[in-house]
């Protein structure tokens, strides 16, 4: 019997792999066997990610550099990743934007930018690459998303808004795509300590009223939300479809 967290041979799409929390679902996915299409928008730090592993871990790797604030080149990354490897198996959206501004700052160009990359990107993926996976009878579709859809966040107003957007989006794809075998399910951290979580969270001043709220009392690490795209993208999940993950330390249970 196979084991439920081996993905040797499952075609992968990863977006906005080349930083924080991408490179690690990148490389735990890749610990698992699959194959991978990356994105991003350097083509350099694709390049040198998938030399990387491709050493460690032998799998194939493909690079579609895409900016996904860009309606063309995010449907022109979905058919690129679809004939990478003759079709995908999981779709992990996992590039994001954040920019904290109060809701008397905002201002529409950083709305629309911010929308465009957490939410358009990932519904158009969701709906070009569930298509050709319905076709195939099976698929995965991974959306990471956060506590801050379902929780509101000061100075957050269009990152949680985007958000929230996701998690509904996350529901519509797992209805309408489910008959066809295709499952789509959320992941939802609290704050995860990657390079750009220590620099805003870092000083224990203004970290110390959010931990107070998590009764696990630590901040997410990469590798919690790895491990929870990994459940969600093997066979270990195949009745799990139209789920939202926390993987908050149990921080909105309040």
């Amino acid at each position: 019997m196979t084991p439920p967290f081996d993905l040797t041979g499952r075609r992968t799409l990863v977006t906005g792999a080349t930083q924080g929390l991408g490179t690690d679902v990148t490389r735990t996915l890749a610990a698992a066997g699959c194959d991978l299409v990356l994105s991003a928008r350097s083509r350099d730090a694709l390049e040198a990610l998938a030399q990387d592993v491709v050493r460690e871990h032998g799998v194939r790797v493909e690079v579609v550099p895409a900016d996904l604030g860009d309606a063309g080149d995010t449907e022109a990354l979905a058919a690129s990743a679809l004939a990478a490897f003759d079709g995908l198996d999981v779709l992990v959206n996992n590039a994001g934007i954040s920019v904290p501004q109060r809701v008397v700052d905002v201002d529409a160009a950083t709305w629309d930018r911010v929308m465009a990359v957490n939410l358009r990107a990932p519904a158009l993926l969701g709906s070009r690459i569930g298509r050709a996976m319905a076709g195939a009878g099976r698929g995965s579709i991974v959306n990471v998303s956060s506590v801050a859809g379902s929780l509101a966040l000061a100075e957050h107003f269009s990152y949680s808004s985007s958000k929230a957007g996701l998690l509904m989006a996350t529901r519509v794809l797992a209805l309408e795509l489910g008959p066809s075998g295709v499952r789509a399910n959320s992941v939802s951290p609290t704050v995860v300590m990657t390079e750009m979580g220590q620099r805003v969270w870092g000083e224990e001043a203004k970290a110390a009223p959010m931990i107070s709220r998590i009764p696990l009392g630590h901040f997410a690490q990469p590798s919690d939300v790895s491990s929870a795209v990994v459940f969600l993208a093997s066979d270990a999940s195949a009745m799990v479809n139209g789920v939202d993950l926390k993987v908050d330390g149990g921080f909105s249970v309040a």
